[in-house]
Order: structure tokens, then C-alpha cells, then sequence
């Protein structure tokens, strides 16, 4: 891969973040721009450096993958709270999870998927909020009239 091609690939990955980011920083999330951008430039960085053996013998490229997701997890993890009986974070942690695949699809130059992506997981977290708050608020209205 050339140096251009490199470039490209990790700015792209690192753009996908900062986008996915800037969602989550706006909602005053645990996780926002810093955290996204940079789990899409590593995962960027992984994808192509799995990419150099790509043609070995006894090399599984796709092993690399595995642990990219398998190492978000983490991440994810430590995103997610218990609070007065709740889960929170839950989101955050899908959306770090969608940006470690942002920087995979990068990392493999899937720049044509990864806008559509990019626009699925801001539209996911930006317009399903008011309906999200709708149902649970309704759901909490139903609990408060029917007695246990």
C-alpha cells in the first residue's frame, strides 16, 4: 500500500469517528469525540497492517478483525453503568462499537459503505432519541397506573 493510500485510509477512519463522535459529544455522553475518533483510527490502523500479510501462508487476515470487535467490547463495556436499578450507556457503547466498524471499513477502503454507515448510526442516535424518550415515557405511565 502506498503512503497516499495509507493517509487516505487512516483520515477517512479518523473523519468517520469524529462525526460519530461529535453526535455523542452534543449529548454529553461518556464517550464522545476523543473516544470515537480514536477507536476508529486504531481499528484503521489494525485493518491495514492485517493487510500487509494478506497473501501469506498460514495468515488469516481476518483474525485481526475478530479482535478488533472482540477488544471494543471493552471499551464498550466500560461505558456502561448501573444506576438506581437502570442501564445506562448502552447506546454509547453500540455507537463506540459502530465506530471501531467505521474504522475497519476504512482500514479496508470501503469508503462508499462507511458513509452510509456514518449516516445511519447519526441518524439512529439523533432521530430516534425523541421516540426512544416517547415510549419509556409511556411505558412508565402504564406502570404507575397498573398496580403489581
Amino acid at each position: 500500500m502506498s503512503k497516499e493510500e495509507y493517509l487516505i485510509r487512516i483520515a477517512v477512519g479518523l473523519i468517520a469517528g469524529l462525526l460519530i463522535g461529535i453526535e455523542r459529544e452534543a449529548q454529553s455522553k461518556s464517550a464522545g469525540i476523543k473516544t470515537n475518533a480514536l477507536v476508529a483510527l486504531g481499528a484503521a490502523v489494525f485493518i491495514i497492517l492485517s493487510l500487509q500479510y494478506r497473501g501469506e501462508e498460514f495468515v488469516d487476515i481476518t483474525r485481526v478483525l475478530g479482535q478488533v470487535v472482540i477488544g471494543v467490547g471493552f471499551i464498550g463495556g466500560g461505558v456502561i453503568l448501573q444506576h438506581k436499578g437502570s442501564i445506562l450507556g448502552l447506546t454509547t457503547a453500540a455507537t463506540v462499537w459502530c465506530s471501531a466498524a467505521a474504522g475497519c471499513m476504512a482500514g479496508m477502503g470501503m469508503f462508499f459503505e462507511l458513509l452510509f454507515l456514518v449516516l445511519f448510526v447519526l441518524l439512529i442516535n439523533i432521530f430516534l432519541e425523541p421516540l426512544d424518550k416517547f415510549i419509556r415515557g409511556k411505558f412508565k405511565e402504564n406502570r404507575k397506573r397498573t398496580p403489581d
